[in-house]
């Protein structure tokens, strides 16, 4: 038997009866989709200058880690999927 469940942009497929590899899979594709962080978002309300704050924050987090990656890159201290422990 199989049921289908879409989400989005895909469909995932219980197949076999199982159940809860379907779930693992839907919550990954739900996880990708920002449909989690989003929820959490829309749980408590939040005035501009608090997204405001937060986005801001979230830039200059991203310009660190950036300016991190290029003085590794810089210092020939690339990684690799392999060795990133």
């Amino acid at each position: 038997m199989k049921h289908e469940y879409i989400a989005g942009k895909g469909a995932v497929e219980v197949r076999n009866g199982n159940v809860d590899q379907a779930i693992r899979v839907l919550k990954k594709k739900l996880q990708q989709d920002g449909l989690f962080n989003e929820l959490r978002e829309r749980e408590y309300y939040t005035s501009r200058s608090e997204k405001r704050r937060r986005s801001k924050a979230a830039a200059i987090r991203r310009q660190k880690r950036e300016a991190v990656k290029l003085e590794l890159e810089e210092d020939g201290h690339v990684q690799t999927k392999k060795n990133r422990r």
